[in-house]
């Protein structure tokens, strides 16, 4: 399996990209640090996004996550998409008749457009909650997860960062199946009361 869902179809909600670097590069993340290229080791590396909105029709979490999976200019597509794109045509989405070309716009673009990185496997929360902030909290918490640089894809977040370099990605799994867990368990809590 390609993907994970913690949740209930849902037209919007939060993600964590797992992403493979196959080889030591060189990344210039759009403007983020005036366009200073940052290193990247191999490894394994975290990203945590959301899509959310509710305009009527819209299907943010498949258009984002389908965007993810897409590289610019013709380039072959992460393996992932056709599963994804499978998964969200069973909950309802329908693929636009005309694609442009990707154009590359946030941090995260300039990573996943590389052909040394590849999109391993995608955590999906689906719902209207912006879990994107307490997801990039506990990554950041994690023995073994480290920032890549302060902010990166984060711009709209008050402080930390979205792409994290992970040691053991099996401990960041179960880590986020706990956590998940906790936090389903906790909001039937408070419904009951």
């Amino acid at each position: 399996m390609q993907y994970s869902i913690f949740g209930q179809k849902s037209r919007q909600g939060s993600y964590i990209l797992l992403i493979d670097l196959d080889r030591r590069i060189e990344v210039a993340f759009g403007k983020f640090r005036k366009g200073a290229p940052l290193e990247l080791q191999p490894g394994h590396y975290v990203y945590v996004g959301s899509a959310l909105g509710g305009a009527k029709g819209r299907f943010p979490l498949a258009s984002r996550l389908l965007r993810h999976a897409s590289r610019s200019e013709g380039r072959d597509a992460h393996a992932i998409r056709s599963a994804l794109l499978d998964l969200f045509m069973s909950w309802g989405y329908r693929q636009p008749g005309s694609q442009g070309t990707k154009k590359l716009h946030w941090h995260i673009d300039y990573l996943l457009d590389r052909k040394e990185a590849e999109i391993g496997h995608v955590f999906l929360f689906p719902g209207e909650a912006r879990l994107e902030p307490q997801l990039a909290g506990q990554l950041a918490s994690m023995p073994g997860a480290s920032p890549v640089a302060d902010r990166l894809g984060a711009q709209d977040a008050a402080s930390g960062t979205h792409l994290f370099r992970v040691d053991d990605t099996a401990a960041v799994v179960a880590e986020l199946e706990k956590v998940f867990a906790t936090s389903v368990a906790s909001r039937r809590n408070s419904r009951i009361e």
